[in-house]
């Protein structure tokens, strides 16, 4: 997988662009369970890109950091710093971070 399939992939199923500011607005709530639905698969995908990175160098690596995104999300109470996709998530960006390097 290069950084552009990997990229290509995230936005695919990226909640943030369309649905976070739905959420911003009030028209939706942080509790939705559709919303809940799309993050779990989002954050489950956003895992697979970068278990399967390995090949990557410290600058895709950079490109690809979840944290700004779960950021923002965390922000909009979407999901907690402590929800198990992003610890794992985070965790999985370590490991291959620190491989990278």
């Amino acid at each position: 997988m290069t950084i552009d399939q990997a990229i290509q992939t995230l936005s695919q199923s990226d909640p943030i662009p369309k649905l976070l500011p739905q959420v911003k607005l009030g028209k939706m709530k942080a509790t939705d369970a559709g919303l809940r639905a799309i993050t779990e698969a989002w954050l489950g995908t956003y895992q697979k890109v970068v278990e399967a990175g390995q090949a990557f160098d410290l600058g895709a690596w950079r490109r690809l950091d979840p944290k700004p995104r779960l950021d923002l999300l965390i922000e909009a109470g979407v999901v907690t710093a402590d929800h198990p996709s992003v610890t794992a998530l985070n965790a999985a960006f370590e490991r291959a971070l620190a491989g990278a390097g």
